[in-house]
This record gives structure tokens, C-alpha cells and sequence, in this order.
């Protein structure tokens, strides 16, 4: 499986630059051909107020403001991201129905169920990828832990418990990664969501959290002691605290980050998915969009359809390799 999806990221990336299109050039491609001349559609594989819906919304307003044509968001959030995927598929591939969801649901998915009612390998084309940051990897004060060193020596020594917001999530990852490298004895305890997680973190009843700065922060006070992030690049919340990465972490889950991802129907012309993924990054600098990524402490921007591609092409197979090693089916 894992083959035929490289396969599939391989020809989509040749067929981005076979297209030798400019932002330019596809402005005025699409628009000669009357591309965009109604309200454009997202919708969102996650309820109101989390980042996804965040950057949905703000991709809705750049779009707006560009072409003068509507952009309405609608939120199917349920069944991990599997209703709202299929809405958007089996909606007509003209490039007016989008899909914004996370880049887990598009990879890690396809080896979580053994069933789908979509082939994601196939039938998604990525636009654009908008970061969501550095998670912050944090433990119990009382375990007297201070850097990921001596998280590994007292795992070893002592079973542990790891929060984790969703099966096959960055944290699910990471406790396996760790046993399976380092001899540690972490439980992923599963969580529905990081709301949840983090009141049990704050209350002493986990002993490792990974989760974002936001929900962090609501319980930094509580005896919750942060010892790294993840992700190459360092919380701008938190600019002393060292990466995984900087601490010595081999393991692939260090260098992998996930992101909130913008597609649409692989059957889309490739001029208008590089337009749509144009608009959102001539948005990076506007007020709305510095200040999204400041309040989600996220430290850097989306940087179009060529990153997603690479993502696609190179990320995605890792994070499909760590997820199959989980051995989890959810069907």
C-alpha cells in the first residue's frame, strides 16, 4: 500500500511541474476560463473553533477578498475526518468544493481501516499545507525529569502513561517509538481530543502530555513541567526549550510534523489547485493570518502546493510506515 501511495505522490508532483505554471500564468488561465464565478465551498472534517476550522476560514476571507466570490465553510466534523473527506470527493471535481482537514486523516487513515469509501492514495489532490506548530512534549514536576534523557532513563526504569489526543496521533507515535527504540515501558492512554487529556495531566493523573501550546498553557502552573517540543523548528512561546531533535531523538517521529492540509478532488485542474494554493500564500503576511499563527504559537507559514507536494511525497510514507508499526485497525 505504502508503494502504490509513493507511486501516486510521484506522479502527482511530476504532473505540478510538467504544468510549468506560474501563479501568474494560472491566474490568468483559470480566470480566462471563468474560474472562479461562484461561491467556493470548505468544508471541515473537525467542529467550530479548533485550527483547521481557524485556517478554513481564514483561506475564506483571502479568497474573498481576491476574487470577489464568495467562500462558505461547513464544518462535518465525525468518524475521524471520514464523512467530511467523502462530502468533498463525491462533489463534482471543478475546484468549487474543498476539503480542509488534517494531513493524519489523509495518511495515517488509509492504514487505520481496512475499509474506506475513498482511495486515498488516488483521490485527493493537496493545495496547500498550513503548519500547526511545535507540540510541547511536558511531564509530571514530581517525577524529577527535566530533558528527554532522563524521561528515556525513568520509562525504562518505571511504566509510565503518555496522554494521547487520538489513536495514531503524535503522541501514540512517540510512546511507541520510544518503547520500541529505547526500552521504555509508556502507555498511550487515548483520549477524545486534547481538552480532556490535559485536565488529567493537570490533575497528576498522567505522567507525560504532547499536545499544543494553547492547551498546554492551561495547565503550566499545575505541576506540568515542558522538556521539549517537537518538529525541527522551536516554540516561539517557549524559545529556550530545546526539539526532540536538538536532544538527540533518532527516532523518525522527531523530524515529522503533521499540518492542517487544504485538498480537493485529484480530477481538478492542476491550474486552479496552484492558484487556490497562490491565494493562501500571498495571505501569510495579512493581520488575520500573523495573528492566528501567534495566538496557536506557530512560527512559520504555509508555503504552497510545491511544499505540499514534497509532504506528500516524502513525509506522508513515514508517517504511514510508524502508524502500520502501531498495528492498530479501527475497524
Amino acid at each position: 500500500m505504502t508503494h502504490r501511495f509513493e507511486r501516486r505522490s510521484l506522479l502527482l508532483a511530476a504532473a505540478g511541474m510538467a504544468s510549468g505554471l506560474t501563479a501568474s500564468k494560472a491566474f490568468a488561465q483559470t480566470t480566462a476560463s471563468g474560474y472562479p464565478n461562484r461561491a467556493v465551498k470548505i468544508i471541515v472534517g473537525a467542529a467550530p473553533g479548533g485550527l483547521s476550522d481557524a485556517y478554513a476560514r481564514l483561506f475564506a476571507e483571502q479568497f474573498t477578498a481576491r476574487f470577489n466570490q464568495p467562500c462558505v465553510v461547513e464544518n462535518r466534523p465525525g468518524a475521524s475526518g471520514i464523512i467530511a473527506t467523502e462530502a468533498m470527493i463525491k462533489s463534482p471535481a471543478d475546484g468549487y468544493t474543498l476539503l480542509s482537514t488534517t494531513t493524519g486523516m489523509l495518511w495515517q487513515t488509509r492504514v487505520l481501516y481496512r475499509k474506506l469509501p475513498f482511495d486515498l492514495a488516488k483521490d485527493i489532490a493537496p493545495i496547500t499545507v498550513f503548519p500547526s506548530g511545535p507540540l510541547i512534549v511536558a511531564v509530571q514536576e514530581k517525577m524529577g525529569v527535566r530533558n528527554l534523557n532522563e524521561l528515556i532513563e525513568y520509562a525504562k526504569k518505571t511504566p509510565s502513561s503518555m496522554g494521547s489526543y487520538a489513536v495514531a496521533s503524535y503522541p501514540h507515535v512517540l510512546a511507541d517509538s520510544l518503547n520500541r527504540h529505547h526500552g521504555c515501558q509508556i502507555q498511550a492512554i487515548q483520549y477524545k481530543g486534547e481538552g480532556p487529556m490535559w485536565v488529567e495531566m493537570g490533575a497528576g493523573q498522567l505522567q507525560v502530555c504532547v499536545g499544543s501550546y494553547q492547551a498546554f498553557a492551561t495547565v503550566k502552573d499545575k505541576g506540568v513541567r515542558p522538556i521539549a517540543t517537537t518538529g525541527p523548528i522551536r516554540s516561539p512561546k517557549l524559545p529556550d526549550l530545546p526539539t526532540l531533535i536538538e536532544q538527540g531523538l533518532k527516532a523518525p517521529i522527531a523530524r515529522l510534523e503533521g499540518g492542517l492540509s487544504l485538498t480537493a478532488n485529484s480530477a481538478v485542474p492542476v491550474e486552479i489547485l496552484d492558484l487556490l494554493a497562490s491565494v493562501a500564500v500571498a495571505g501569510n503576511d495579512t493581520p488575520r493570518a500573523k495573528a492566528l499563527r501567534e495566538n496557536f504559537a506557530i512560527p512559520d507559514a504555509t508555503k504552497g502546493r510545491a511544499e505540499a507536494l514534497r509532504q506528500w511525497r516524502e513525509d506522508a510514507p513515514v508517517w504511514i510506515r510508524e502508524v502500520e508499526a502501531l498495528g492498530v485497525k479501527l475497524d
